[in-house]
């Protein structure tokens, strides 16, 4: 896991010292997501930084990293991520001819493009099983591709200039380069506030993102944005045994390849159906008794009280698949004054990148993962098996399910955000016309539902709901962990995740999901011989939120403070007397993570933003 950046200017030589500090900028700003290693590539018009995070071949996998051929550099590559089928490829490409001189999966993505991409790159990337972001250098063609894998686990953003072309794995890599400008308008500002994923708009003016499962080609004629992969029908024809059968091959394999490392490794553990089954496979298959790590609050389990979103408090359940897996367990366990220290906000602040962070969940992942980074360098989640499987309670509301939009917008988040708004811009940023055109356009690219159950409509509604969490609600999830583990170093493995344990599970009937009338009816059966009972059965809990009211006193005292604070970066934009009634509301405090709590934070990162990070606001 690693940071990359880069700068494709046609125009000029970046060989030259002002250029090259402009590239040495752009990669300093990745240090946290590349602790072990630096290095820069300068070629005429092109420029590749990189910080490395050394996980597979701490020795030989430096970069950038080029291939030679006729004794002239060919292809030069900056690489993030993992690719976990890299040695089957390998064993593949020797069989062609092609000669190694490192074990790391780098050289690998090398060789693969030289060999399968030449003509078009996305036949190199079709062959890959991992997650990853990546630039690739051609020499001969002098142009550049940009590729992100098929799920979007790892960030990659670009910025197109009058002459070529700024990437980075973060906005600040790019941000830094003084050819750019630092400012969010009006889409922008909708995207912060929409909380949907939008692979249109990457929140500050002129940017983008690369959306998973595309490349991008840059050269003299333009950029060119490619799709290699998507989410298809596959004419699911096999019984419920034999899904249930398929499936749990699949975690399996997916497991051990993803065990692979050459730095300690561990599991995070909630107590959940999806993490603990995670973490009991992952003990099969580990030679070594495995790590695991929870994350809790002071007091939480002794005081918990059930909402509509948690039955019951995790740490029991933890412990009880802990001793059940046998595993080396530690549970890390956060107050109040930690998630809303200064110091602690401010760098969750800097990590996000953007303006769209919530406070303790991100501050409590934080801090999470700084505390393993200790004792482990990389973790494997069990985020994304609620999308995957069906999961989420509003995959088994119908009110939701039909309401018409994106189910989890359904609440009171998006009208508590818009109450402390000054009412003028509410109207320009027409949220409800932005999220319906997101929402019809995220509808048109749902694959066309085959066979028995097309003819059934809530079979084709279910299809467009899974389809709507894979590609708009999970990716910022995915973006959450990757941030926050790679603020301190750490890389995260998202098992549930691999494109073929996801295509397998889209194109299987809502009916099969649920065939025993539970959430998550296929994971649950692939996997009961290796859980407790208790977490076999237990009902889906989301990621936890302390309830500590502690918490919720600090941040209206931190609310507060910026509304009587005139000169505050965003006072023009807010209604204080709109605000000052909303926080008397019961949403203000008890709407939980989807509600009030995180309006307030919402609107405290934003005004941190423009504060500390020269970033303007155009409407």
């Amino acid at each position: 896991m690693c940071g990359i950046c880069g700068w494709v200017s046609y125009d000029r030589d970046l060989g030259e010292p002002d250029a090259r500090r402009e590239l040495a900028g752009m990669t300093a700003t990745m240090a946290c997501r590349g602790p072990d290693d630096e290095g820069m590539w300068v070629d005429g018009p092109v420029g590749l930084g990189h910080r490395r995070l050394a996980v597979i071949d701490i020795e030989g996998g430096r970069q950038p990293m080029t291939l030679t051929q006729d004794s002239h550099t060919a292809l030069a590559l900056v690489y993030s991520g993992e690719t976990y089928n890299y040695r089957e490829l390998r064993e593949r490409l020797a069989t062609t001819g092609r000669h190694f001189e490192t074990s790391s999966d780098t050289e690998v993505l090398l060789q693969a493009h030289h060999t399968w991409g030449r003509r078009d790159p996305r036949d190199a990337v079709r062959e890959l099983n991992g997650m990853f972001a990546y630039a690739l250098w051609d020499t001969t063609t002098r142009e550049l591709t940009l590729v992100r894998d098929r799920l979007g686990i790892k960030p990659l953003y670009y910025y197109p200039t009058e002459h070529g072309v700024l990437f980075g794995s973060e906005p600040k890599a790019i941000l830094t380069n003084t050819t750019t400008e630092r400012v969010i308008d009006l889409d922008g500002l909708r995207r912060i506030l929409g909380f949907v994923a939008d692979p249109h708009n990457a929140v500050f003016r002129g940017m983008r993102e690369v959306p998973p499962g595309h490349v991008v080609r840059v050269n003299r004629n333009g950029i060119q944005q490619l799709r290699y992969w998507q989410l298809a029908d596959t004419g699911h024809t096999d019984d419920v045994p034999t899904t249930v059968q398929h499936v749990r091959e699949l975690l399996d394999d997916t497991i051990q390849r993803q065990l692979i490392s050459d730095v300690p490794l561990c599991t995070l553990l909630s107590g959940g159906l999806d993490s603990s089954a995670m973490t009991a496979l992952a003990a099969r298959f580990d030679t070594d008794r495995i790590h695991s790590f929870a994350v809790d609050f002071v007091g939480y389990t002794a005081n918990f009280t059930p909402d509509a979103m948690r039955a019951t408090p995790d740490g029991p359940y933890v412990q009880e698949v802990a001793k059940f897996v046998d595993t080396d367990h530690s549970d890390i366990t956060l107050s109040s004054s930690e998630l809303m220290d200064p110091g602690v906000r401010a760098a969750v602040r800097r990590a996000c990148d953007l303006p769209i962070c919530f406070g303790e969940v991100y501050s409590s992942l934080y801090l999470l993962f700084r505390a393993i980074r200790e004792r482990s360098t990389v973790g494997l989640s069990g985020e994304s098996a609620d999308e995957v499987f069906g999961g989420y309670r509003w995959f088994h509301d119908p009110a939701s399910v039909y309401a018409g939009t994106f189910p989890w917008l359904r609440g009171p988040r998006i009208e508590m955000t818009e109450r402390v708004l000054d009412p003028a811009l509410v109207g320009k940023l027409d949220l409800a016309g932005y999220l319906d055109d997101l929402y019809r356009t995220a509808l048109a690219e749902v694959p066309e539902l085959t066979g028995p159950a097309a003819d059934d409509p809530h079979e084709r509604r279910m299809r467009e709901i899974c389809h709507l969490f894979l590609t708009r609600f999970l990716p910022n999830l995915l973006d959450r962990k990757d941030r926050m583990s790679m603020a301190v170093g750490l890389e995260v493995r998202v098992p549930f995740c691999d494109h073929r344990l996801v295509e397998y599970v889209f194109g299987t009937p809502w009916a099969h999901k649920t065939f025993d009338g539970r959430e998550k009816s296929l994971l649950r059966a692939a996997t009961a011989d290796v859980l407790p009972p208790s977490v076999v059965q237990r009902a889906k809990s989301p990621y936890p939120n302390t309830q500590d009211p502690d918490y919720d006193r600090m941040l209206r005292a931190e609310f507060t403070a910026l509304l009587h604070n005139h000169d505050a970066a965003l006072a023009p934009l807010l209604d204080t007397d709109a605000a000052e009634a909303a926080l008397d509301t019961p949403e203000a405090t008890n709407g939980g993570v989807l509600g009030g709590r995180w309006a307030l934070e919402q609107i405290l990162t934003l005004d941190a933003f423009l504060t500390n990070y020269g970033v303007s606001i155009s409407i």
